[in-house]
């Protein structure tokens, strides 16, 4: 890769983002060449209702291919769902698509959303204890990417993870598979995971996708600055960088920049950060594996793929995992 992948900074068990972690991770990314800021920043309180936003978008294709998709896979899943399981998702957010699940698998007893957001964690808490009376909904706040201890009133159950949204994309293929091999130690042995993966497709499609008509994805993708600018104190102009989405054939990825219009010089914790005209911030990767290349993530963390599904027309796949 021609850069450290965006999403590769993680936390210990619990730990929350500060924002000492933010202006460090900053600082070190704007010092690098190129210029990187992490992926996990862009959700805030203010990112995360951007990219719900994002989601309705009518280019933005994934969100609306993967609802269809389980809503026509549902009872299949509900069938791998044992009695009294466990459901936990990591990078729960707002739940939207664990209904679905929750729905068709009323056996599920447990649901252990594990997000760095209290405000979302609350919110779908509160949302699902009213919808689903006789479900034990057990919020985690933590970063989803490291491993972590479940509550005690899970243990002796079946686990199942769930991993939706594509947000493996977002992993580099060597973060993916410590990402998989950290879920399986978070859920135990024996267990099933059921993830959600965009698949590669044609660069046009893509490039609509992550930079919408509307300027919705390029408002979320700024929002990163104006965090700085609020939690840390640093002085970005959001009127001198632009949004760029790029595909990467060579790495099959979409990668979302932030481009300095201008020459010119931020400050950020007592630091002079020089920008060039044209210079770029990599804020996000979304990678788009084939179907084979999931399979050898899954093996090489010690999953194996039971059975998958892929949408119509375009290429979406949700695979259901079992614990080699």
């Amino acid at each position: 890769m021609a850069m450290s992948d965006t999403s590769d900074i993680t936390m210990e068990e619990g730990e929350i983002p500060s924002s000492d972690d933010l202006l460090r991770d900053a600082i070190a990314g704007l010092s690098a060449y190129p210029k990187t800021l992490p992926t996990k920043y862009l959700y805030d309180a203010e990112g995360s209702r951007l990219f719900e936003e994002i989601c309705e978008q009518p280019e933005y294709y994934p969100t609306r291919t993967e609802t269809a998709l389980l809503h026509a896979i549902s009872e299949d899943l509900s069938e791998a769902i044992d009695n009294d399981a466990v459901l936990v998702e990591f990078g729960s957010g707002a739940s939207t698509k664990t209904r679905t699940l929750l729905d068709a698998a009323p056996q599920i007893s447990i649901y252990v959303p594990i997000d760095i957001s209290q405000i979302a964690l609350d919110e779908a808490a509160n949302s699902l204890n009213a919808d689903f009376p006789n479900l034990n909904v057990l919020p985690l706040i933590a970063d989803f990417t490291a491993p972590h201890t479940l509550p005690e009133a899970t243990r002796n159950r079946p686990h199942v993870g769930f991993f939706p949204d594509s947000t493996i994309g977002n992993f580099a293929p060597e973060a993916a598979v410590d990402f998989l091999k950290s879920a399986l130690i978070t859920l135990g042995e024996d267990v099933r995971s059921i993830l959600g993966a965009d698949l590669a497709k044609e660069e046009s499609v893509l490039i609509s996708a992550y930079d919408d008509a509307q300027g919705v994805t390029a408002a979320f993708n700024l929002n990163l600055l104006a965090r700085l600018n609020r939690e840390v104190g640093a002085d970005f102009d959001l009127e001198a960088f632009s949004h760029r989405a790029i595909w990467n054939a060579a790495e099959s990825r979409i990668e979302m920049h932030l481009v300095s219009r201008k020459n010119q010089t931020v400050h950020l914790g007592g630091k002079e950060i020089a920008f060039a005209v044209g210079e770029t911030i990599h804020t996000e990767n979304s990678h788009k594996y084939t179907y084979d290349m999931l399979a050898e993530l899954a093996a090489a963390a010690g999953w194996r793929i039971e059975k998958s599904w892929i949408s119509d027309p375009y290429p979406f796949a949700v695979l259901l995992m079992g614990a080699m």
